[in-house]
């Protein structure tokens, strides 16, 4: 099964067509011809069932012929995490995460960040491939970058956690996180979270926790954090 994604299409959506590159790759690169099928999501819960109508490289168009909505997960992630110096790191967090499981994530720019400035058009895709290769009809919601005091401002449900490097009292993510719980989970950058921004997650019902003995860089410990969430809800 291969998985293509739309995401003006809708419930009601009859018959359509893709743009030209996707309907080169379509015609060309997969060989799909008339009658062929296709699955398709909008990224918003929704698999549809499409069979091709007119195989054209410039001008792919099929019919619905089914349309299914997936349940989604018992619970929502949301992971704000600091961008990596070198942006591959972070989209290598971006992949991992959207196959494991995330609603949505929010570049937050800390103390100690290297990087101010974030652009997330290749983001976007990356999420979008990922999506697709995972075969999930929910794509992450991606905000644009903050700072973490514009973080602190917003208002979140669910368990709050912050990881830091700190040496002062932290308990373990892995004991922390509650089955069908939603969870706001604060990674830092390199250099950590700076003291006045541990002391003011804090302030906002942030519980400090620990991925483990080890130090992880930035990218490592988000993928530890969302695994984590969802190993925990497994069972």
């Amino acid at each position: 099964m291969q998985l293509f994604y739309t995401p003006d299409i809708t419930p009601e959506t009859k018959s359509f067509f893709f743009n030209s590159e996707e309907s080169k790759h379509i015609v060309r690169v997969l060989r799909k011809k008339e009658g062929d099928e296709l699955y398709i999501t909008n990224g918003k819960g929704y698999l549809f069932t499409a069979v091709v109508t007119l195989a054209n490289q410039k001008r792919c168009e099929v019919e619905v012929v089914n349309v299914e909505l997936k349940a989604p997960r018992h619970y929502y992630l949301h992971m704000l995490v600091a961008p990596t110096k070198m942006n591959d790191r972070y989209e290598w967090f971006l992949e991992k995460a959207t196959e494991i499981g995330v609603d949505e994530i929010t570049p937050i720019i800390c103390d100690h960040s290297e990087r101010k400035v974030v652009k997330v058009d290749r983001f976007e895709k990356i999420i979008q491939s990922a999506m697709k290769q995972s075969l999930s009809c929910y794509k992450p919601i991606l905000n644009e970058a903050i700072s973490f005091k514009e973080a602190m401002e917003g208002s979140f449900k669910g368990l709050r956690f912050i990881a830091h490097c700190e040496e002062s009292e932290r308990h373990s993510l892995k004991r922390k996180v509650v089955i069908d719980n939603d969870v706001v989970m604060l990674i830092g950058p390199e250099g950590d979270f700076s003291l006045e921004e541990i002391e003011l997650a804090k302030e906002k019902g942030f519980e400090p926790v620990t991925l483990g003995d080890q130090r992880l860089r930035t990218e490592t410990a988000a993928i530890v954090a969302c695994h984590t969430v969802a190993l925990n809800n497994m069972f």
